[in-house]
Order: C-alpha cells, then structure tokens, then sequence
C-alpha cells in the first residue's frame, strides 16, 4: 500500500515519502502549510488512492473533541420519557457516534481526516491523546469500550493558527508542504487545465510569483487562487501580451479579485502603482 499521487492531485516526492512513512509506522499524520496548498485535498484523493471511505471531521473553534467520539443526548431522552415513548428503555437511541467511532468501526480501513485542528482550543489536541494512541475508548453510557477493528490512516490539518502540544506532536509523524515552485506549479495546471496554452502559463506564473513577492502583502495568493485566475483568464480571451507586459510594481493584475483577497493588500499594490508612476 503505497500513495504516489492520483491523476488529480500532484504530490512531491517529500509529501509520498511522508504519507507512505506514516501509514507504515501507524501514526497520524500533521501536515502544515499555507492556506490553499491542498492539505484537505490530501486525505480526499489518498482515499480515492487507496479505494479507502473517507470519514471527514472539519474542527471549529466550538467543536470538543467529546464530538469525535460520541454524544449523548440526556435532553431527548428527558422529552421521550415525559411522552411516554418506549425508545427511552434503551440508552443507545440517544448516542450519536462521532467521526472517530465511525472510522473505528469500518469494516474496512478508511481515511479520517481531522481537518484544521488548529482551530479549536488548546485542550483539544490533548484530549485526543490516548483515542489516537491506543485506538479505543470506553463508553460510560453503555458501559462498552470501542476498539478499533482497523486501524485508520488519520490525516491532520493545521493552518498554525497556534501551537500544538508538545505530547500531541510527539505522537504525530510531521510534514510541512512548502509551496510549489515554478515547475510543480506547471504540473499542477496542467492537471487542472489539460491543454492550456503554454505561453498563458508562463506569463501567468511569472506575474503570480512576482505579486508573492510584494513585500508587506497581508496574504499572498495561493494555489487555489492561481487555478480561479488561470480559469477567467481562459475565459476573458483577453489580448495575448497583457500578461507578458505586466510589470507587477507599476499596475495591479488583470482581473486581481481572483488573486489579491483584502483591501489592504489591494492599497498596497495601487500604492506601489503610484509610487513607480511618479518615479517615471
């Protein structure tokens, strides 16, 4: 069993090593890097990979990890008693599984994404510890502990909004994905955009990495805005040397809203604009 990519998702040699190293060591797997360099994009296409269900828990900053396991719902059973419904005889009419008891139970292995765990509370990870370490936990409800029949592959997000326990990363094989570079960047659009002119790539590509390195931009454009802008540049027909005589300190991109995401940064490029025009 070994991840190499799938037609629809360009892996770097680093990020297989990465993957096929924590399925064998039996460990979850953190992966880290800029917004939109396709960390959930990951664990979906390992799946498609492995044939593997895929059991998603995307994290927010109410979600408990209590959620991740189960959930007993004591108010509707209260409700059911007082109408005299007979569901309240059994306790496990009010337990609702959550994402780790559905990836425990799979009849086959399956792939759970734990997806940006960075943004619940500092307690989170730390709560996780020993459901991840051992594969089980116990249910006092039922009074039934629940074991893992396989072992999921478990693939955890972070944006490093904050730091992550020192006792969660120990138990955690690490990856960072730095972002593309100029050829992987061809590769992945031409899974996207089979066929696109060349010349548009690469005029494009050298406008995108030189808008990155604006300094003082508050965010840069990732890869999944690169993608949304090839699209309208496709789609706008518009003259083939618009690109080619872009110089990114004198004016702002053609169609930015794909590209630059907030107003300070918008300011920042109009300013660079203005201050290269009186230059000249």
């Amino acid at each position: 069993m070994k991840f190499s990519g799938t037609k629809n998702y360009v892996a770097t040699d680093d990020l297989q090593l990465a993957v096929n190293a924590a399925i064998r060591l039996q460990r979850p797997l953190l992966i880290k890097g800029e917004p939109g360099t396709g960390k959930t994009m990951l664990a979906e296409e390992l799946a498609e990979a492995l044939g593997a269900p895929l059991i998603q828990w995307h994290i927010k900053s109410t979600t408990k990890a209590q959620q991740g396991l189960y959930e007993y719902d004591a108010v509707s059973r209260l409700r059911d008693s007082q109408l005299g419904d007979d569901r309240v005889h059994d306790i496990r009419n009010y337990i609702k599984k959550g994402k780790l008891w559905e990836a425990f139970v799979s009849e086959q292995q399956s792939v759970l994404l734990i997806d940006e765990i960075d943004k619940a509370d500092i307690e989170f990870p730390n709560d996780l510890l020993l459901e991840l370490d051992k594969m089980e936990f116990y249910v006092y409800e039922t009074q039934e502990r629940i074991r893992a029949t396989t072992r999921p592959i478990v693939i955890i997000t972070s944006n490093n909004e904050k730091e992550l326990p020192d006792a969660f990363l120990r138990r955690c094989f690490f990856h960072y994905i730095n972002f593309p570079d100029k050829d992987t960047m061809e590769s992945i659009i031409d899974v996207h955009y089979p066929g696109i002119q060349r010349s548009l790539v690469k005029d494009a590509l050298d406008v995108f990495f030189d808008v990155r390195k604006v300094p003082g931009l508050k965010k840069k454009p990732s890869t999944s805005e690169l993608i949304d802008w090839l699209k309208l540049l496709m789609a706008d027909n518009l003259p083939e040397d618009v690109l080619r005589n872009h110089d990114p300190s004198q004016a702002i991109p053609p169609l930015y809203g794909a590209l630059v995401k907030n107003e300070q940064d918008v300011h920042l490029l109009q300013k660079l604009a203005f201050m290269t025009r009186r230059k000249g």
